[in-house]
């Protein structure tokens, strides 16, 4: 078959890589912030670091519109049952981002009443970690869940 009976406007690719791309890029995050993190991440869709160039602009305020949770600072005991009940709300796929050193791992609270880490209730697909983090850092994690995504295989 020669080039000139195919038209310049056509690619080819697998159907499964080009759904991989757009889910990549049309993530739509709730954020489960519950402390001083959750401060320095509302830098990040500010206008100097501007996540809407990753499709990951607007928030979600309702689980069932949201494909990405953002864990954002200490998870105590009392709210592990909630957070659970959010993660088990969101359509699939899903995807969960650890940010900071409390969602990682507890951070500096070795008490009873902090949960060692939030994937100890749900799995986690990205840990960001830090105290706080960067909003650079957070900006890192969203590229790689999103070549997390594009790599991984799409279930239709």
């Amino acid at each position: 078959m020669s080039n000139e009976n195919i038209p310049g406007n056509i690619v080819t690719t697998k159907l499964d890589k080009f759904i991989g791309w757009a889910r990549s890029y049309s993530l739509w995050q709730y954020v489960f912030g519950t402390a001083c993190c959750a401060m320095e991440f509302m830098s990040v869709s500010a206008s100097h670091y501007d996540t809407d160039r990753f499709g990951a602009a607007m928030p979600r305020y309702s689980p069932r519109q949201a494909d990405m949770l953002m864990v954002v600072g200490t998870i105590t005991h009392k709210n592990a049952p909630v957070l659970r009940r959010v993660w088990e709300q969101m359509a699939d796929p899903k995807y969960v981002v650890a940010v900071g050193a409390c969602a990682v791992s507890g951070g500096f609270y070795r008490n009873y009443a902090t949960l060692q880490g939030c994937d100890r209730v749900i799995p986690v697909d990205v840990y960001i970690p830090g105290c706080p983090p960067r909003p650079e850092m957070i900006l890192d994690g969203i590229m790689a869940l999103q070549e997390k995504i594009r790599n991984s295989k799409q279930y239709l």
